[in-house]
Formats: structure tokens, C-alpha cells, sequence
């Protein structure tokens, strides 16, 4: 069975028109789904071919293929599952739409976009990493908590009592013109 489009009366078949119905749905679901609905919505048109639309079918396709990693939070990049909290996500898309003049358009797949967010992660891991090997030594950053106390030494013991002075050598003393030998 074919259809009309009301706007320019070209005929195309049923199955296009529940295609296209289809697409709409997952774009609508998409931008349900992110904080980041038009960042996603921009990124989608750098896959736009010269002198055509991207159809809606190609459009959910492309956000089909990215949902499952917002929602899990990770990505896998080099043989490496990093790490993909939706902040990372809203940073790559906004890094890669401001680079936007500097690419080759029309992008063929995510992978650009794989490689800043795992960029991301990496960053953060190895700021982790140096604050606990900073901690491990010591050290602190500035208006941080102190390294733990190390404990104290033990304390010296009392100084034992003193015994009198002998009889002898305080007569020597007074002799020898020390008046304080009772001390």
C-alpha cells in the first residue's frame, strides 16, 4: 500500500511512513531520557550527508546505539571499560559541538566521541590516583585535611628520687667555702 504526502504529493510506501513514526518515538524517548536531549539532538546532525536530510530512521538509530552507555553510566574505548557518568557525556557532546568547524562531516560513527569521554575518565582517574599517592606520602593539598598523626613517641620515664648527699662530701663542700651544700 502506498502513501501521499500531503505537502508535496509524492507517494512512498506504508512501511516508510511506520519507519518514520518509529524513529520519532525513540528521538522522543531519547530526549526523555537525558538532561542532554539537544546536545544529543546536535551531535546527531554532524552525521547529516551533504545535500540530504538525516532521516528520522538513521537519527533514533545513531541514539539507539548511545542510550544503552548513558544508561550504564560506562563505555568501552580501547579494550577498556571506562567509566561514563552523564556529566562526562554533556562535556563530550558540548567538546565535540564546539569542534564542529574542524571536522570531517559527515561523522561515520561515535568513536570521536568514545575517545573524549574515555579522555575524561582517564583524566579523573589518574587525578585520583595522584591524591592517594600524595596521601600516601604525606603530603596534603592546601586547605585539605592533614595527613593522619603518626603516633607519639613514649613519654621518658620520671626521674628516679635523689639520694642524700653523703656525710663526707658535704663537709668537703663547707670546707671549701660552699655554703649550699645542703641542696
Amino acid at each position: 500500500m502506498n502513501l501521499i504526502c500531503p505537502c508535496c504529493q509524492a507517494v512512498y510506501p506504508i512501511e516508510a511512513a511506520l519507519n518514520d513514526i518509529a524513529g520519532r518515538q525513540a528521538i522522543a524517548a531519547a530526549f526523555k531520557l537525558t538532561p542532554f536531549g539537544d546536545l544529543l539532538l546536535g551531535y546527531t546532525r554532524l552525521f547529516t550527508p551533504p545535500k540530504r536530510a538525516l532521516s528520522n530512521l538513521r537519527t533514533a538509530k545513531l541514539i539507539e546505539e548511545l542510550l544503552p552507555m548513558i544508561r550504564e553510566a560506562k563505555i568501552e574505548r580501547g579494550g577498556r571499560i571506562w567509566s561514563a557518568p552523564q556529566d562526562y557525556w554533556a562535556m563530550g557532546l558540548n567538546e565535540i559541538l564546539a569542534k564542529r568547524d574542524n571536522l570531517t562531516l559527515p561523522l561515520k560513527g561515535h568513536g570521536y566521541l568514545l575517545t573524549i569521554i574515555a579522555g575524561y575518565s582517564e583524566k579523573a582517574e589518574a587525578k585520583k590516583e595522584a591524591q592517594i599517592e600524595a596521601a600516601r606520602g604525606g603530603r596534603t593539598p592546601v586547605g585539605g585535611a592533614p595527613a593522619p598523626a603518626q603516633p607519639a613517641p613514649p613519654a621518658p620515664p620520671p626521674p628516679a628520687a635523689r639520694k642524700p648527699m653523703p656525710a663526707a662530701v658535704k663537709q668537703a663542700l663547707i670546707k671549701g667555702g660552699f655554703n649550699d651544700a645542703n641542696q
